[in-house]
């Protein structure tokens, strides 16, 4: 199944008239249809390609690039970077660290055994062999009970472009984010800023993986174990190299080909709080498959950089901000499953589990 790709163009389009001339999105020709496919495939699916006219693949580029460079650099050099009293929300977190729901979670674990053969995921034999950069990206609140997850940024010596690349795509990103978000509300039928009212301020975090496939680039490796997003809604830019599995609601596995120029978004622990598990959070892994092989030695042919970037962001509910299930969610036989609770908690919680705060450690 190959995931359909939703172009966003018509709805910034229709969505600033409206807004220009007081008029409710809602009500503008055309856009219902195509929010209401919007959130069919977030709930179907828990996934969906976007193509964004504001986010070209120029930018991604320009993007990845630079994240080779810093993570071609010596592990030394990274772990200047490191911050695991800030449970690593904030600089480099250096392969080893972080560990997949899957190994950790016996009631996942238990799942994955029952599920077929073909659409298992492969289970790794310890932590994840990947970096990640943390990277926070808009404006962060002035009081909040949870400083380490609003955390100054750290940025790197000899990288001068640093601050307005990541701040450039990072940006770029959450406004594709925030459309989806708008379009997804009206599909549900809630109010327009349902999601986004909740998202000002919130810690969203621009957060690059480095897989050094020079190293780890053997059939079968494990980059990012079987997980869910703890957050609202994630999205990717195109990596270079192949690998990323999703599961679709009905628990078919695919393998992931994002289009040249488009965007991956997929939903997280958050939204499906808020829908009181109208969209469950999508499950996915990275592994090296037989088409990272190929894309490996074409790069190698190419002297091209062998680390797989993912430039990955994702957008959060802020923290001090409340998660439970929002309008006629709250009416849903499943809302007491989703009881109230502080973002910022919910989050804390969710870290614990997979080694980023119980040792001062991240996902």
């Amino acid at each position: 199944m190959e995931l359909p790709v939703i172009d966003l163009a018509p709805y910034l389009a229709i969505a600033d008239a409206g807004n220009r001339e007081g008029e409710s999105t809602k009500r503008v020709s055309g856009l219902t249809e195509l929010c209401h496919e919007v959130s069919r495939l977030l709930k179907e699916t828990g996934a969906l390609l976007v193509k964004d006219p504001r986010c070209t693949a120029e930018d991604n580029d320009r993007f990845i690039d630079m994240m080779e460079k810093y993570f071609e650099k010596p592990a030394e050099f990274k772990r200047l970077q490191e911050r695991p009293f800030l449970h690593y929300q904030v600089g480099v977190t250096p392969e080893g660290v972080e560990v997949p729901r899957s190994l950790v979670d016996e009631e996942m674990q238990e799942k994955l055994r029952a599920m077929p053969k073909e659409h298992q995921p492969l289970i790794p034999k310890g932590p994840d062999p990947k970096w990640r950069y943390m990277w926070r990206v808009g404006p962060r609140p002035s009081k909040t009970r949870f400083q380490e997850l609003n955390s100054e940024p750290v940025i790197p010596e000899g990288f001068p472009e640093w601050k307005e690349t990541m701040d450039s795509w990072g940006y770029k990103m959450i406004s594709a984010i925030e459309a989806v978000a708008e379009m997804a509300a009206i599909g549900f039928g809630l109010p327009k800023d349902a999601f986004t009212s909740l998202m000002k301020q919130g810690p969203h975090l621009l957060a690059p993986t480095g897989s050094d496939l020079k190293r780890y680039g053997q059939e079968g490796t494990v980059f990012a174990g079987y997980h869910y997003d703890l957050n609202f809604l994630t999205i990717h830019g195109r990596s270079r190299f192949p690998g990323l599995n999703i599961w679709l609601r009905n628990g078919q596995k695919i393998e992931v080909k994002v289009p040249i120029g488009c965007l991956l978004i997929q939903t997280g622990k958050q939204i499906e709080w808020l829908t009181a598990g109208e969209c469950t959070a999508g499950m996915h892994e990275v592994v090296v498959t037989k088409r990272t092989i190929d894309a490996i030695k074409l790069a190698s042919e190419q002297n091209r950089s062998l680390w797989r970037v993912s430039s990955t962001l994702f957008a959060h509910i802020a923290s001090d901000a409340v998660l439970k299930p929002l309008g006629h969610f709250a009416e849903s036989p499943l809302a007491s499953k989703y009881p109230s609770i502080c973002t910022g908690e919910f989050v804390e919680q969710e870290l614990s589990v997979i080694n980023l705060k119980g040792n001062k450690g991240e996902s």
